[in-house]
């Protein structure tokens, strides 16, 4: 006789473990990493490998205190997809410490101090994003212009130096290095149109600025379409499903598509919200965390819908262009009530109206 055994749940069809699908992950960043290195320059793979280091020994350390398996722990990759999101999300230039500080606030206070992988409430990456930026806004605000544009070009060892030291090899600084063709200081797309904006200047007139390619950001727009190439393999090989990319995503170009058409010279349009900023990111990348986003079907519908509003809000009327970490911090917060509203009916079910009607019949 045939022995068949249980066991609990989640029940993964495709076997895969955890360390497979956060390689997945990490291998769908590789061409918005390569495009990012190509208009940015090599800080991004400098910051990478300083939170890919931080990140597994801060994760190895507190395993040992634990006294858990620091193997096992290390090989499940949740530290180093969790530190690469970081490290991608950071100014390629930010000081060393900048993204030491960030990478071991994700690991040690918002992942293990919940318990570890599958306990944390909130999205690691993001909730240390929003702490870097609140506690050090110069450094997390010091883009670069693409390097077709930039005054001064660097190369991988003047981006070593600058983020060791503040300088190139040859004495340039982050501040000069910020500097265009045009003399003027370079801000990211978003940071240029809502600075415009508050200035008295309509969106079309903001996107007239050295760094536009039209109405996309040089760079920018080539980024995040590296990034849903990666985004779109994760959903083809069923690493994530579409359902939060995908209403996070028609969601935000919904609204922006409703404010575009109230006024177009104070509302930016629906593709420079998709193209510019993280928003291609968060929706595959960052929102679709196993652990901190909505279990249900319905209820990552309404996680992701919900995110896509909230960023355009924000990025309408908040102090924060972009506005993908705060959005995905709001409804991390949700999701406990979300999946307690979104939970599928246990089969047997039966409704009260039927359970009324049953006491009549008896």
């Amino acid at each position: 006789m045939t022995m068949l055994s249980l066991s609990s749940s989640p029940h993964n069809h495709n076997r895969r473990d955890t360390g497979q699908v956060m390689r997945l992950v990490c291998y769908a960043t590789i061409p918005g990493i390569l495009c990012n290195i190509w208009f940015f320059g090599f800080g991004i793979l400098i910051q990478i490998v300083l939170a890919i280091i931080t990140a597994l020994i801060t994760e190895g350390v507190i395993s040992e205190i634990r006294k858990k398996k620091t193997e096992r722990i290390l090989k499940d990759y949740s530290a180093v997809l969790a530190s690469l999101l970081l490290a991608i999300s950071i100014p390629p230039l930010a000081p060393w410490w900048v993204i030491v500080i960030g990478t071991f606030f994700a690991i040690a206070i918002v992942k293990q101090l919940y318990g570890g992988l599958g306990y944390n409430m909130f999205n690691p990456a993001m909730a240390a994003y929003v702490m870097l930026l609140i506690s050090f806004p110069v450094q997390m605000t010091s883009w670069l212009p693409p390097q077709s544009i930039a005054e001064q070009s660097y190369s991988l060892w003047d981006a070593v130096n600058t983020i060791m030291t503040g300088y190139t090899s040859t004495g340039f600084s982050v501040e000069q290095l910020k500097v265009g063709i045009d003399g003027t200081t370079m801000a990211t797309p978003l940071d240029v149109v809502k600075t415009s904006l508050l200035q008295g200047y309509t969106v079309t007139e903001a996107q007239s600025h050295l760094i536009f390619d039209g109405q996309y950001g040089k760079g920018w727009f080539w980024v995040a379409m590296a990034y849903l190439i990666g985004g779109i393999f994760l959903v083809k090989s069923k690493v994530i499903s579409w359902h939060i990319p995908g209403s996070m995503l028609t969601s935000a170009a919904s609204l922006s598509l409703v404010f575009f058409l109230v006024d177009v010279d104070q509302y930016a349009s629906p593709l420079f919200h998709l193209f510019s900023g993280s928003l291609i990111i968060g929706a595959f990348f960052i929102a679709t965390d196993p652990v901190s986003a909505s279990t249900t079907i319905k209820g990552r519908l309404i996680f992701g819908a919900a995110i896509g509003l909230w960023v355009i809000i924000i990025r309408n009327w908040g102090g924060y262009p972009d506005a993908i970490a705060f959005a995905v911090l709001i409804m991390n917060m949700a999701v406990p009530l979300i999946d307690y509203y979104t939970q599928p009916r246990t089969y047997g079910h039966k409704s009260k109206a039927s359970k009324n009607q049953a006491s009549k019949d008896a």
